[in-house]
């Protein structure tokens, strides 16, 4: 009987590595999403973007976000990256992009949200704000309808540096290295105008002064350029804006979601 119920998980395992493989956005083991669909076809698509200081992270972690967006009418996936010191801030940014473009195709979502937490929020706005990582895939950043940002503080790479102590100060540089002009073209603010995605939800721990000045100061920035965005501060903590998304009474989940329905179903 045990062997029976082995070679049943196995057999049902197979589709599902079958299906991250067809979804793969490169050669890297990495660079394979979790997807699931919703219950209806043409369904929007939500894709989360985990954070770990560009560094570390995977994202298994955002396993439980799944349930709360199925129940919305969404089809869900979370994306991993190729992480620093084997690639580049800016490689990881061409790892979402890719991403984005092949779920796109792939699943023929039309509607599409993507949401990041903290580094994985800095990656989100960059790809929805830089037009070159969508350009390479033939799609300008209209193609995102909304964007949510998880409590993330690198909108403003060099604003956020110069005001950073040591530990800080250290993990940016591994990360974005000691260019000057290099941490300008890997900051959000810096292509806030347009084309930009279609609105920003911007949300930091209230708490966190560096994460406030850099969503207010992004926020600023996109409406300046004609993005509409919107800043709100929730009484969580950086990890728990994020692990207690999707339960009862959570405020940042109930922003979140909505956002997601004006955003979405609005342009339906």
């Amino acid at each position: 009987m045990r062997l029976l119920a082995f070679l049943a998980l196995l057999l049902l395992a197979v589709p599902a590595a079958a299906e991250a493989e067809e979804r793969a956005y490169g050669p890297d083991p990495r660079q394979r999403p979790d997807y699931t669909p919703a219950a209806r076809s043409g369904a929007p698509l939500v894709i989360f973007i985990h954070g770990g200081a560009w560094s570390f992270g995977d994202k298994s972690a955002a396993a439980h976000m799944a349930p709360y967006f199925h129940n919305l009418g969404y089809a869900f996936a979370a994306l991993n990256y190729r992480l620093v010191p084997n690639a580049t801030v800016r490689q990881q940014a061409e790892d979402i992009a890719a991403a984005v473009a092949r779920l796109r195709r792939d699943t023929g979502a039309r509607l599409l949200l993507l949401m990041g937490h903290s580094a994985g929020a800095h990656l989100a706005a960059l790809v929805a704000t830089d037009p070159d990582y969508l350009a390479a895939h033939r799609l300008t950043p209209a193609v995102i309808d909304g964007v949510v940002l998880l409590d993330g503080a690198g909108y403003d790479v060099v604003a956020q540096m110069h005001g950073a102590g040591p530990f800080l100060r250290r993990m940016y540089r591994n990360a974005f290295g000691d260019d000057e002009d290099l941490r300008v073209r890997l900051s959000p603010i810096s292509h806030s105008l347009a084309p930009n995605a279609g609105e920003f939800l911007i949300l930091h721990v209230a708490r966190r002064d560096d994460s406030r000045e850099q969503s207010v100061g992004l926020m600023a920035a996109l409406r300046a350029g004609g993005t509409p965005a919107t800043v709100e501060a929730v009484d969580d903590s950086h990890s728990s804006i994020f692990r207690q998304f999707g339960t009862a009474g959570h405020r940042a989940t109930a922003l979140v979601g909505a956002f997601a329905a004006r955003v979405l179903e609005s342009r339906r």
